[in-house]
């Protein structure tokens, strides 16, 4: 039954990664991670590494560069079955498997996009087995090598988001709260662990020393603020209940609060707790003061951890006779399988009339790569002009000109947040260079009056339409730049 489900929802993301392009996100990762480094502005290096080599062995495309997300969210399938396995039995297992692929925050985009979620969920997994075995929760004999193999694993977590230091962090608390924790303290084990995750994270504190902290500050800033918005926790949980399924997330805070009930007598839920409350608590406590959105997937790896309880609840009562659950369950594999279909039918084929859309653009226009770009630029004869170098108007838009022009023609951002970009290709380093500038917002005035100043000359081109499913979904400005001026 598990390999069933590890097989079935492969596929099912397969299909979902062939129907679209890339998103903003996922270009700027794969266009921007070409260039290989120990860290990134945005996050830790481990899914950026997966996506270059993914382009470098499979190619380029976009099913060829998520390939290794779909191979990891298998792994994190079959551990999430591993670990409720250890702790409730092998029906809580499987249960907990399913909830883990039901949960679309989790299953659809973490299990298939070009994101660090996909990497994160394997290893912060992988480590709760380990800390698990470690601690003898399954009633196993513990020993060395299963801290070992959490440490390392913990440290993968960390290389991949930082925000594994919070599920990290609540194993620390979870060893400081209970009885068999505090004499685990006092042996080599948890130290070793820990020395091995610092090891493993270390190039990317290295990294930042070299580059001003620029990565810590920036992920350190969205908890600044000097605003006070009390009811915001609400609206944090309640997207964060809308992105995993509302039944879902409450069913899985039900089970949080009767695990804290209990206290640490009964181990297994207060570890799983532990595991899960300072991602519950943390983000939705900044959102009081913070002047930064707080973006409702942030707690999802952390809520992940309640899966087991999930599992153990859902065997149970089956167990019980209760067949409302099972239909429950069914019911919403086939909301959730819907809208996989839905949304990837409609980006790949664009079939939903435009006029549902008025005067805006259609919502999967992220998910459209231009590629159509390329060809336009080919045709006109610009991609042969010697030394092009492309300047885009912002970070995001980069993404989708480098990932749709290809590693061979340079890409910079005239714009003071222009992510990674500004680490290894500011616009600095073209002054007095000719670029062609890329615009998809403003106005040809607006444009002119922004960014003539910083050239020499700036002469407009005959702009390109980018299309997709045999439709001009939106044009882009062009403007041919000479000798740029001083730029930081």
């Amino acid at each position: 039954m598990l390999a069933l489900l590890i097989l079935g929802t492969a596929a099912l993301r397969v299909g979902f990664a062939l129907a679209m392009g890339l998103g903003v996100d996922e270009s700027y990762m794969v266009a921007a991670g070409r260039h290989v480094a120990l860290s990134y502005f945005d996050h830790p290096p481990l899914a950026w590494w997966l996506s270059h080599a993914a382009g470098v062995v499979l190619g380029w495309s976009p099913l060829a560069v998520r390939a290794p997300f779909i191979a990891l969210f298998a792994l994190s399938t079959w551990l999430m079955a591993r670990l409720g396995t250890l702790l409730y039995g092998e029906r809580a297992g499987l249960w907990a498997a399913v909830g883990l692929n039901l949960a679309p925050v989790l299953g659809v985009t973490s299990a298939t996009w070009v994101l660090p979620d996909g990497p994160l969920l394997a290893a912060l997994l992988a480590a709760a087995v380990g800390f698990a075995r470690a601690m003898r929760l399954d009633g196993g004999a513990g020993g060395m090598r299963w801290w070992v193999f959490a440490g390392l694993a913990a440290g993968l977590g960390m290389d991949a988001k930082y925000s594994a230091a919070l599920v990290i962090g609540g194993a620390f608390l979870f060893l400081l709260t209970s009885g068999a924790g505090r004499r685990a303290l006092a042996t080599p084990g948890p130290w070793v662990s820990g020395l091995l995750s610092l090891a493993l994270f270390a190039p990317v504190i290295a990294w930042n020393a070299r580059h001003h902290w620029a990565s810590f500050a920036f992920q350190g800033d969205r908890a600044a603020g000097a605003v006070f918005r009390p009811w915001m926790p609400f609206v944090v949980w309640a997207g964060e209940a809308l992105f995993l399924l509302p039944w879902l997330w409450l069913a899985l805070m039900a089970l949080l609060v009767r695990a804290l009930g209990r206290g640490p007598g009964e181990a297994r839920g207060w570890f799983l707790a532990w595991l899960a409350l300072p991602s519950v608590v943390l983000f939705a406590a900044i959102s009081v003061w913070s002047r930064q959105k707080i973006l409702f997937h942030w707690s999802a790896p952390g809520t992940m951890m309640l899966l087991p309880l999930f599992g153990e609840e859902c065997a149970r009562r089956l167990a019980a006779g209760e067949r409302w659950v099972r239909r429950c369950l069914a019911g919403s594999a086939v909301l959730v399988v819907s809208g996989v279909v839905l949304v990837g039918s409609q980006t790949a084929l664009g079939w939903l009339p435009r006029s549902l859309w008025r005067n805006h653009l259609p919502p999967d226009v992220e998910a459209i790569d231009w590629s159509s770009l390329r060809a336009a630029l080919a045709r006109r004869g610009l991609l042969a002009r010697p030394g092009l170098v492309v300047a885009a108007t912002r970070w995001n838009d980069a993404g989708k000109i480098g990932y749709a022009l290809g590693p061979r023609v340079p890409v910079t951002v005239l714009n003071r947040d222009a992510r990674e970009w500004g680490i290894f290709a500011p616009a600095s380093r073209y002054r007095g260079r000719d670029l062609l500038l890329i615009d998809a917002h403003g106005t040809e005035a607006s444009v002119q009056a922004r960014y003539g100043p910083r050239f020499a000359r700036l002469e407009p081109l005959p702009p390109v339409a980018i299309r997709h499913a045999g439709r001009v979904v939106f044009r882009v400005r062009l403007w041919w730049g000479t000798g740029l001026r001083a730029f930081r």
